[in-house]
């Protein structure tokens, strides 16, 4: 049960700093695109890497840290849903560029950021 209440609280936290950075992004670069849905979901693809491949593998925080970091926080932060509505918006109203950008950039991006985080993560423990 505790757990539950830990993946809440990551949840919680993880929603809002989704809302927080998603508005902050729009409003320095308004712009048709959806960039803070894209910006969240790159954070989040850092996050979960580094808390998985440094973190976690070092044992510096606890099984309870981690599911409250990553499915908690890290799960409210990424926005697939987010993702896959404002990509078919961006498809009904006839904007296939976008389309395509941002299917590709959102797979590209977040894939590469947890690529990133898990050699960062070598780097930190000596491992190259």
């Amino acid at each position: 049960m505790f757990n539950y209440l830990l993946v809440a609280t990551g949840a919680a936290i993880g929603g809002m700093m989704r809302y927080f950075i998603s508005n902050i992004v729009q409003k320095i670069i308004p712009f048709g695109f959806p960039l803070g849905t894209l910006t969240v979901n790159i954070s989040g693809s850092f996050i979960i890497g580094f808390i998985m491949f440094y973190f976690d593998v070092n044992e510096l925080i606890s099984p309870e840290i981690r599911v409250m970091m990553t499915t908690g926080f890290c799960g409210a932060l990424t926005t697939f849903s987010t993702f896959s509505f404002e990509t078919v918006n961006l498809l009904r109203d006839g904007q296939y560029l976008f389309v395509a950008l941002n299917i590709g950039l959102n797979l590209f991006f977040t894939i590469a950021a947890v690529i990133t985080a898990y050699y960062l993560s070598k780097i930190l423990n000596g491992a190259i």
